[in-house]
Formats: structure tokens, sequence, C-alpha cells
């Protein structure tokens, strides 16, 4: 199982959304920031590097939003979501195709990658 690490980062009643690369797995779907944890990284250090090579921002790490296991045909995650905000800098596209912030009311205007449907849900539920 890979380890993989995403950020839910709020701007008042709006978060992140990125959009995947069209030349990656799962090309221009909709995720949370985030990657894999490498070997001897924490998850939260693995989050700090991921949002700074991704977005060119350092984000506080916060509490873990959620946990969830998924199966994809060809890896199977375990996707921790933590709770960030932005500490410095302002979000970049390195490797996204586009970035945008949305509310939870627009969330199924987007096609998200299938290992976030369950934090969708409860995204939907609590806001």
């Amino acid at each position: 199982m890979t380890e993989v690490v995403a950020a839910l980062i709020w701007d008042e009643n709006r978060f992140m959304a990125c959009q995947r690369p069209a030349h990656k797995a799962r090309e221009l779907l909709w995720e949370f920031v985030g990657g894999k944890v490498e070997p001897g990284e924490t998850k939260e250090e693995a989050l700090i590097r991921e949002c700074r090579e991704e977005l060119g921002v350092t984000v506080a790490v916060e509490d873990i939003f959620m946990e969830v296991d998924h199966v994809y045909p060809d890896l199977t995650v375990h996707l921790t979501l933590f709770n960030a905000r932005i500490a410095e800098g302002v979000p970049q596209k390195f490797e996204h195709n586009d970035i945008k912030w949305i509310t939870t009311k627009e969330i199924d205007d987007f096609a998200f990658c299938p290992a976030d449907e369950e934090i969708l849900k409860r995204l939907k539920a609590e806001r």
C-alpha cells in the first residue's frame, strides 16, 4: 500500500482543488494537493515538501481531517488528508493543469479522483 498525503486548504468558505496534469495517471481529474510519502519522511514532512514542489508555498500542517483507503487499477493508496493553511507564498501551477478555490456546493461541478469521494461527501455534509 502506498502512503499518500494531501492538504485541505481553506480560504474562508472555499477550499483549494488542483487539476492533475494531462500526462499523469487520472489525467485532468481534480484532487487535493499532495503526493506520496518518501522513505524516512513523516507524513507532515511529505506534505510540506509536496506543497512546496507543486505549488511553491509553505504550508502549516494541522490536524488530520480524514483517512481513506482506495484501490486503483495501478495502485492501492492510504490517503491521509490534513487540514493545512498557507503560511508563506502564493500558489502557482508548477505541476497542476489548473488550481481553483471552490465551495462545497460546487463539488459536483468537478470530476475528482475516486479516492477523494468519501472526503467530498463529508465536506458536503459538514458545510
